[in-house]
């Protein structure tokens, strides 16, 4: 059986809960801390992905009048309302303790696992590939994560209450994107516990059943530890340099601009978004690519790295620059595809001016 802790940091805010997260990476990949299993609860927050586009995901506008805060994640993925009627659940573990060797593997064993636990609490909780747990079609949970040297992060949500028109008026759902999956509201999108059982269920209760789908099918052995001064001093630290600012929150925002083509691809990885500049006397090379999208790739530097290799490249050799890129590259993709991003970026330059 693997060993893990298991802690519980209660209700914080959106960006605070964020920096505990990275502290808890770097001090576990140092030694520090051991495998862990973390519960966590926030005030009402919306949530970017890591390469997400600030402005084009959430309505800033309706945040700020509602008193709804903002945080950017260090995972990838899409955007995300969170309140006290939520709570998120994550693992940081070595990658030798349950020995799974992709970050897709990652997703389908963690996915059946927690989706196996909240069955206990008698619903039909299944995966839903490529990192959702569904019952009856209805999205209940979300996950990702990734890779960083030899530490894995991955992170869910359960779905026990929420205010389901409060997350759409956060989010910035296109409507046509409603439309053509035949969601004319959050109700048909995702579900709760409370909806499934009649009454909302203990916290605690999710928690234990939580942790059951995670020993039986993962081999985890779980005990309730304590969280350490080193853990919160370090988060302290990144949410006032780093997390908690606003150069952070918008490091990616608005990203129209004059002279930047942008383009787009969706596959079954996700959608990526592609914002290109073009330099030369026939504008035949990359002046910059920023890539952004609620895709999963890790380690999580992987696109600052793509694009530094795209920088000052041909356009006409965007696909052999990218392949050569991700066939040298230690990555882990989820679903999408390098072709995914070569698209993306196509699509940006056949844009008209």
């Amino acid at each position: 059986m693997a060993k893990f802790r298991i802690i519980d940091t209660g209700v914080r805010q959106g960006t605070a809960n964020i920096a505990f997260d990275a502290a808890l990476i770097d001090l576990h990949k140092a030694g520090r801390i051991a495998d862990t299993i973390r519960f966590l609860s926030f005030v009402p927050t919306a949530l970017v992905g890591r390469h997400q586009d600030l402005s084009r995901e959430l309505r800033l506008d309706t945040c700020a009048v509602n008193g709804i805060g903002l945080a950017r994640r260090i995972t990838g993925g899409g955007a995300l309302y969170m309140d006290e009627g939520q709570f998120g659940f994550e693992l940081v573990f070595h990658k030798n303790a349950l020995v799974l060797n992709s970050l897709s593997d990652i997703a389908r064993a963690l996915c059946e696992a927690a989706a196996a636990g909240l069955s206990t609490l008698g619903v039909k909780a299944r995966f839903r590939p490529r990192n959702d747990i569904e019952v009856d079609g209805r999205k209940i949970s979300g996950t990702g994560g990734f890779f960083d040297g030899d530490t894995i992060f991955y992170q869910g949500t359960v779905l026990v209450q929420m205010d389901a028109q409060r997350m759409l008026a956060a989010l910035n759902v296109p409507k046509e994107k409603l439309e053509k999956r035949a969601l004319d509201s959050a109700e048909r999108r995702v579900v709760t516990l409370t909806e499934l059982l009649g009454a909302p269920p203990a916290p605690e209760d999710v928690k234990a059943a939580l942790l059951k789908g995670f020993s039986e099918n993962l081999g985890i052995a779980a005990e309730w530890g304590a969280i350490t001064d080193e853990e919160e001093a370090l988060a302290q630290k990144f949410h006032d340099e780093e997390i908690g600012t606003e150069e952070f929150l918008r490091s990616i925002d608005n990203q129209a601009a004059e002279g930047v083509f942008t383009g787009e691809f969706t596959g079954a990885g996700g959608t990526v978004r592609a914002h290109v500049r073009l330099e030369g006397p026939r504008s035949d090379r990359f002046r910059e690519v920023l890539i952004t999208g609620d895709f999963f790739v890790t380690p999580p530097r992987t696109i600052l790295d793509l694009e530094a290799a795209l920088r000052g490249t041909q356009i006409s050799d965007v696909r052999k620059t990218i392949a050569d890129f991700f066939a040298a590259a230690n990555v882990g993709l989820l679903s999408v595809r390098s072709e995914d991003f070569a698209a993306a970026i196509e699509s940006a330059i056949a844009a008209p001016a």
